[in-house]
């Protein structure tokens, strides 16, 4: 799946106007979600969060590596610090009344160059780390797909919104048609005296009312494509062209299919589980550090010294020295705390594994009333697609009628109401079927599945 095409689209679609006035982007449900999967602020963040996790896991390997410093000094010393001897023989001085000799020892100019390596050889703490920092790598990768679910659910809704509000535009503009065709019709035989003005003025009252139903419509429907590019990521002055129609969408051969479906693991059941193996590295990472740690430790240095700046960098003033040794910390008491820590790190686990055992019944519940819901909304929409059938013919048995004059005109009115109104419950069956689907899908944990069909 290439997830650049639906940005290159936009671009070829914004650009190929020359002068640039409107950007247009023409999109299909499949590229409206990979552009949001690639855009939209919290997959990218999600992703970024990645990037984070990798460089943490660098952090926690960093101490298991050497780690050298270097170290350069130069001193002056405007007086030399004063050291006092006792005064007594068979050093001392007769002369001295004192009971102390003051003697200053050192030089004005001193210099150093050194470098220091330390090693860890043994530290619990670290290898526990380094398995922690691999599981926050997990953790964020799926807390990653978890954002993708997150917005692949909310753009398809966004996206059936647009649909089902072009096509009320549709069936408005239709409606508006045939109504305008009646209300000519009517006052035709108004003024040939076969009907009252009663009857002129009842299809006219129809007529403002679909007029008015074809303006919610269209604000509607520029309200639902804001939100659909505001779920995609997508800037606001982009205008979106949508080919697709909501029958195209729902193939209803594929819904049993997706009825018997058992599902698969939920990306919220690896989080938890994630989150337990944290809980579990940081209960033993506390166990560990009351074993003692052990380091290797190397220094290697040169100093010199000079009572003048010009010997003080003179070779013969210049002396190495060095060290090796081998170093343990053995914790013997700390107040507890390490206790303490562990006896939290139990609770949590607890917990966690309660928040488990909850989500993993919540999710066969939500399984179980998605797959009722989408049955009975498959049920509604045939019973509403019944109704438009019906809906239509009375229609046109009562415009027939009215024609021959064998009718009334207060039926075709109705009928024309009745008509309307088939239409749009036709229309929220359809909307809340697919709604429905995309629930299943998420909670049977095949959104991302789904898209990669």
């Amino acid at each position: 799946m290439n997830k650049f095409i639906p940005a290159l689209l936009l671009f070829l679609v914004a650009f190929s106007s020359p002068n640039f006035a409107q950007q247009t982007a023409e999109l299909t449900l499949r590229e409206a979600v990979e552009y949001a999967i690639e855009n939209n602020p919290q997959t990218k963040n999600a992703r970024l969060e990645v990037f984070v996790s990798k460089a943490t896991q660098k952090e926690y390997t960093a101490p298991g590596l050497p780690q050298i410093t270097g170290s350069y000094n130069l001193d002056y010393n405007p007086k030399i610090p004063v050291v006092f001897l006792p005064n007594q023989p068979p050093f001392g001085d007769p002369t001295n009344p004192s009971d102390v000799i003051p003697a200053r020892f050192g030089v004005s100019y001193s210099s150093g160059l050194g470098i220091n390596l330390s090693q860890m050889i043994f530290d619990g703490s670290f290898f526990v780390g380094l398995r922690a920092a691999k599981t926050l790598q997990e953790l964020t990768q799926y807390d990653l797909g978890k954002a993708e679910n997150d917005v692949i659910e909310s753009v398809k809704k966004a996206y059936f919104g647009v649909l089902v509000n072009q096509e009320r535009i549709r069936l408005a503009q239709a409606n508006l048609a045939r109504i305008d065709s009646l209300v000519k019709e009517t006052k035709a035989l108004y003024e040939a005296g076969f009907v009252e003005k009663i009857d002129v003025s009842r299809v006219q009252v129809q007529r403002n009312n679909t007029l008015t139903q074809y303006q919610r419509s269209l604000t509607a429907w520029e309200v639902s494509k804001e939100l659909l590019k505001l779920q995609m990521g997508m800037p606001l002055d982009v205008d979106i062209l949508i080919s697709e129609s909501l029958i195209e969408l729902n193939p209803k051969d594929q819904l049993p299919e997706l009825l018997s479906i058992e599902g698969t693991t939920r990306v919220e059941l690896n989080q938890i589980n994630t989150q337990l193996e944290m809980s579990r590295l940081d209960l033993k990472n506390n166990t560990v550090q009351y074993m003692p740690s052990i380091d290797f430790n190397a220094n290697f240095r040169r100093q010199g010294a000079g009572n003048t700046m010009e010997t003080v960098f003179s070779s013969d003033n210049w002396f190495s020295s060095s060290l090796l040794g081998v170093s343990m910390q053995i914790p013997i008491f700390d107040g507890l705390s390490k206790s303490a820590r562990i006896q939290r790190n139990r609770v949590q686990i607890n917990q966690l594994e309660n928040q488990r055992n909850f989500l993993t019944e919540s999710i066969k519940n939500e399984i179980y009333s998605a797959k009722a819901n989408l049955q009975n909304d498959l049920s509604i929409l045939e019973v509403q697609e019944e109704n438009l059938s019906l809906a239509k013919e009375v229609y046109d048995i009562a415009t027939i009628k009215y024609r021959e004059g064998v009718g009334s005109n207060l039926e075709v009115v109705e009928a024309d109401a009745d008509l309307i109104q088939a239409e749009i419950n036709y229309l929220g069956a359809l909307y809340d079927g697919l709604v429905s689907k995309v629930n299943l899908e998420k909670a049977l944990g095949l959104l991302k599945a789904d898209l990669n069909n």
